[in-house]
């Protein structure tokens, strides 16, 4: 198996598609991060204010994680065709859930006194949210983007299914040779990209954080 790895690592040509391969699998999930991230936070800020229809929306973006991956990226070829449009769609849709979820919670968990002890000091609602409930909420809603990240660098793999490339690909390779070399080829460096992603999402949180908020 060992054997096999270093077989497929030693070749430059290998070293060369995998070096590829890793920064478009590194630009797929951040950019469906970060779509997400743009579009969840605010989304959950403003379910926060009209809470009847926080768990309508909420049921809505759970269901899409029960949809298979494989199955929702063609259900997105019809629409958007192949290559990064459909597997950027499907990984935004993925990653949507666990940070709009945080930060619904987390706003809602903000300290009540600490809202009321704002409006005191007259502050508005617009300095309320940047002031008090985001910097207490940050925590949580990192958590939330954790965990997307984490998820969508995983999932990318399968984008090479439908010709978005990625380190997909070289496991696709495998499979397809029965090639232990190319599977581990491609798979370690997902887990390990998955594994730094999130130690710099901790380490970002714990610089961001307010000292003391810091457990």
């Amino acid at each position: 198996m060992i054997r096999d790895l270093i077989s497929v690592l030693s070749r430059p040509e290998s070293q060369q598609e995998l070096l590829a391969q890793t920064v478009r699998h590194l630009t797929l999930a951040g950019a469906a991060v970060l779509l997400a991230v743009v579009v969840a936070v605010p989304m959950g800020i403003m379910l926060t204010r009209t809470r009847r229809i926080a768990e309508p929306i909420m049921t809505l973006a759970g269901l899409m994680q029960t949809i298979p991956s494989v199955a929702l990226l063609a259900l997105m070829i019809p629409l958007l065709g192949i290559d990064w449009p459909p597997a950027l769609a499907a990984l935004f849709l993925y990653a949507l859930l666990p940070i709009l979820r945080n930060t619904y919670t987390g706003i809602k968990g903000v300290d009540p006194g600490a809202l009321e002890a704002g409006r005191g000091m007259g502050m508005t609602s617009a300095q309320l949210l940047v002031m008090v409930e985001l910097p207490l909420a940050f925590r949580v809603i990192m958590s939330g983007i954790r965990v997307s990240t984490v998820l969508i660098i995983g999932w990318a793999t399968l984008a090479a299914f439908i010709g978005a490339g990625g380190l997909g690909e070289t496991i696709m390779t495998g499979f397809a040779m029965v090639s232990t070399g190319h599977i581990l080829a491609g798979g370690i460096p997902v887990t390990l990209l998955a594994l730094l992603a999130d130690f710099g999402l901790g380490v970002l949180e714990r610089k961001v954080t307010p000292r003391g908020l810091r457990v």
